[in-house]
């Protein structure tokens, strides 16, 4: 068998059950039960240094 269809029967079988596999647990992961606090955190993480609300468009900020 030459070396492209070896690896197309490789990707065919192997490789997606590997990263169907992988799609899974990436998934599982990210749902598991206490990660909500984190995921807010990270949401939340571009606001943290902001002290002020941002000038109004067309101003310019004093």
């Amino acid at each position: 068998m030459d070396t492209y269809g070896l690896l197309r029967e490789f990707a065919d079988s192997w490789a997606l059950v590997a990263l169907t596999l992988v799609f899974i647990g990436v998934a599982v992961w990210a749902w598991r039960p206490g990660s909500a606090p984190l995921h807010e955190d990270a949401a939340k993480s571009i606001f943290r240094n902001d002290t002020k609300p941002a000038a109004p468009s067309g101003q310019k900020e004093a």
